[in-house]
């Protein structure tokens, strides 16, 4: 499994060093710093045709840096900037980025979910009083006694959500 190693029943969770660039399915973008041009050379090398909707999309997602978006938060964002889509064109323009490889999903509850623009191997800190997903920046974090895999499967990616809320 990329970014994990494991030693008896101990995993640790590594930071990974691949770009968003190292995507099997596709080709090698070359990203020249121009979120325009940048956002267009994602979307062709893992095989999406990039449309208005998903420049748009991709442009207010990949501009700005790292960045953790609901739906909603997206939704609003294109909203403010004049892009006219609807919120199921975000949702299905979010699943289609994250099934390509360029989006990675986090499931913060059963309710809320978010989408890191960070595909690396890493896990988060949840801030409870302002709905803020936030990324942990120790890439040493340290699993212990994994479960037993059910025969047929293998892990495919350890999320770890650390929720915090102001002391009382």
């Amino acid at each position: 499994m990329p970014g994990v190693s494991t030693s008896e029943n101990i995993v640790v969770v590594t930071e990974e060093d691949r770009d968003i660039a190292a995507i099997s399915h596709g080709r090698q973008p070359t990203l020249t710093g121009c979120p325009w041009h940048d956002v267009n050379e994602m979307l062709q090398s893992v095989g999406l045709r990039p449309t208005r909707q998903r420049m748009a999309l991709g442009w207010l997602l990949f501009g700005k840096g790292a960045r953790h978006l609901t739906a909603e938060m997206l939704y609003e964002e294109a909203t403010l900037a004049k892009v006219p889509v609807s919120l199921a064109t975000v949702y299905n323009t979010l699943n289609q980025l994250t099934d390509a490889g360029l989006l990675r999903q986090v499931s913060v509850d059963g309710t809320k979910t978010y989408f890191d623009t960070n595909v690396t191997a890493h896990h988060h800190f949840y801030l409870e009083n302002n709905h803020e997903l936030v990324d942990i920046p120790d890439p040493h974090l340290v699993l212990q006694k994994m479960p037993n895999v059910p025969e047929g499967y293998e892990i495919s990616r350890i999320d770890m959500v650390v929720r915090l809320r102001k002391k009382r």
